[in-house]
């Protein structure tokens, strides 16, 4: 991964953030001096189980997932694309190491910012605490319902639920295996369902 200072380039999460609260003059100023880019070829490890990740990734074109690792097999946990905020939660927030492996699907690329930049935004500029706050919901709700979809019994309502109310737009562009893997669902249940949904 080649790290890029680019401020052409960090436009779109300026553009992204303010979208969700109104950036300060000198938020934004600030942003565009620490704001990083960066690249990963498809299947390329962003950070691996154990390790601790301090940046905080925005994405603007590819996509990554999470996944562990359960007796030599890979349960993908989620997945995110294009304008989505990801980056390993105990690694980030607690400064631990990651229980999971992230992983780019396609050539991505992103944007971040490093913890010690993310800390410095909260503590001196009032939106970015407001803006911290809406993520965190979102959040939330996007945890409530990968949750939901875990204690749903049946394999063709997993589905049903997923293209209803999660992210059926990126249906083709997700490896089937993986997309299988994140409903629990066996890869060959996986095609048989979605043949009898076209």
């Amino acid at each position: 991964m080649l790290p890029k200072n680019n401020n052409e380039k960090n436009l779109l999460i300026i553009l992204f953030l303010n979208s969700i609260y109104p950036l300060s003059p000198s938020l934004k100023n600030y942003l565009l001096q620490h704001i990083k880019s960066c690249s990963f070829l498809k299947n390329q490890f962003i950070c691996k189980a154990g390790e601790i990740c301090n940046r905080l990734y925005f994405v603007k074109k590819g996509m990554v997932r999470g996944y562990f690792v359960s007796d030599a097999m890979e349960l993908t946990t989620w997945v995110d694309t294009e304008n989505e905020v990801f980056t390993s939660i105990t690694g980030f927030f607690r400064n631990q190491p990651c229980q999971e492996n992230i992983q780019s699907l396609e050539e991505t690329h992103c944007d971040y910012l490093t913890y010690e930049d993310y800390k410095y935004c909260l503590n001196n500029f009032p939106e970015m605490r407001q803006i911290n706050r809406i993520l965190l919901e979102e959040y939330y709700i996007l945890a409530e319902q990968r949750v939901y979809l875990a204690r749903i019994p049946n394999a063709r309502k997993r589905l049903a639920y997923y293209m209803e109310n999660m992210k059926p737009h990126i249906l083709e562009r997700i490896p089937r295996k993986h997309l299988a893997s994140y409903l629990a669902i066996r890869p060959e249940t996986l095609s048989r369902l979605l043949k009898e949904r076209n």
